[in-house]
């Protein structure tokens, strides 16, 4: 794994942040994740625009290209490779980018519906307070099932906690589509 931190580019182990950031003391902050085939990112300008959303949802300085100079950087020393590439701005001020393996996922997985009700207030941005999201994928997985499907109080189906879900309806007629940080606002039913 290779990572940046405000443009420095090393081994991911080795990358540092001071513990003093708000980004790792108060979840304070937003991330993308990219998808990466043969190096490049899909959809890049998607993602740079949902995080620029998310920033000026959290009033969070974002400076676009500064982040474009440092992923272009990081995707040259990383090379062709089928992987992630994590975007994370903190309220520290740190701009850090990982790339990463694509997660080992089985072909099927048995999904429990955990109750969760978001905070409004975050309606529609992916920040760094995941903790909620987390801890469902754990009380599914102590309840014997893979992962956890978010489903609100009111039966709404949210999304997974770190993984998007795809379903057709009727006889084939219409694609679904989940997406963390943007199902909350417009929900489908379950």
């Amino acid at each position: 794994m290779l990572a940046s931190v405000d443009g420095a580019i090393g081994p991911a182990e080795q990358a540092r942040i001071p513990i003093t950031d708000e980004g790792l003391t108060r979840g304070d902050g937003g991330f993308e994740v990219m998808r990466l085939y043969g190096g490049r990112p899909f959809a890049v300008a998607d993602h740079l625009a949902r995080l620029a959303n998310t920033c000026a949802g959290l009033r969070l300085d974002y400076d676009e290209d500064a982040l474009r100079a440092e992923i272009d950087a990081l995707l040259a020393a990383a090379g062709p490779v089928g992987a992630l590439l994590r975007v994370v701005l903190t309220r520290g001020g740190r701009r850090i980018l990982t790339v990463e393996p694509m997660p080992a996922r089985s072909a099927v997985a048995r999904v429990a519906t955990v109750t969760y009700a978001p905070t409004r207030v975050l309606d529609g941005l992916k920040t760094l307070s995941y903790a909620g999201n987390m801890l469902a994928g754990r009380l599914a997985r102590e309840r014997g099932f893979d992962e956890a499907l978010l489903v609100s109080p009111h039966g709404r189906v949210l999304e997974g906690p770190t993984w998007t879900f795809f379903w057709v309806s009727g006889a084939g007629s219409s694609l679904r589509r989940s997406r963390t940080g943007s199902s909350r606002r417009s929900p489908a039913r379950s």
